[in-house]
Formats: structure tokens, sequence, C-alpha cells
């Protein structure tokens, strides 16, 4: 069995960090840019730009709208607590149910 804790790790995190790439790319940043801001490679942001990680998940529109609201708040350099703000678009996407539909937390080991 896996704990939710651990599917948010492996699963979530990344899905969150590679819509937020996303996002910064549309505002315009460069790969190189993104990877300072979110303290990752500059290949993880390529992989997840290109799908090949991160892209596990459909966010639903309050999600979405989070992950745009960090990347405005990025650009524009207005984060205080970036942690927080990861915690709170966790928070709504468990809220959602998305971590349950990966139904990896429905897996136990006979």
């Amino acid at each position: 069995m896996k704990f939710p804790c651990e599917i948010i790790v492996w699963e979530v995190l990344p899905c969150i960090r590679a819509a937020l790439a996303e996002e910064l790319i549309k505002r315009g940043l460069s790969q190189k840019e993104i990877s300072k801001m979110l303290g990752i490679t500059q290949a993880a942001v390529s992989q997840y730009t290109s799908k090949k990680r991160g892209s596990k998940l459909n966010f639903q529109e309050d999600a979405k709208e989070e992950i745009k609201k960090l990347a405005d708040d990025l650009v524009h350099g207005s984060v205080d607590d970036f942690i927080a703000r990861i915690c709170r678009i966790c928070t709504v996407v468990r809220t959602e149910g998305a971590v349950c539909k990966l139904e990896l937390c429905n897996t136990t080991k006979k």
C-alpha cells in the first residue's frame, strides 16, 4: 500500500511543477529562468514541458487557477512563501480527489 504522502511526492508534485513550468513558459520565461525560480534543473524543466515527467494528472479548475496565480506572482516577484503556495495547491488537488484517482492509494499487497 502506498501512503497518500508518497503519492503526493512521486506523482502530484511533479505534475504541479510541470503545470507551473508550462505557465511560466507561456509568460515568456526561459527554461533556465524557470529552473532558478523553482529550484530544479533546466533538464527537469525540459522534461516537464515536453511531458516526459509530471503528466499523469489533469487538474480541475480550482487547482489550475492556483497554479496560474502562482505563476503570475513568480513573474512579478511577489511570492513571500513559495513552499506554502505549493502546499496550498497540493491541498486543492487533494480536496478535488485527484490523488485517489491515480488508483495508487487503493493498491495493497496481498
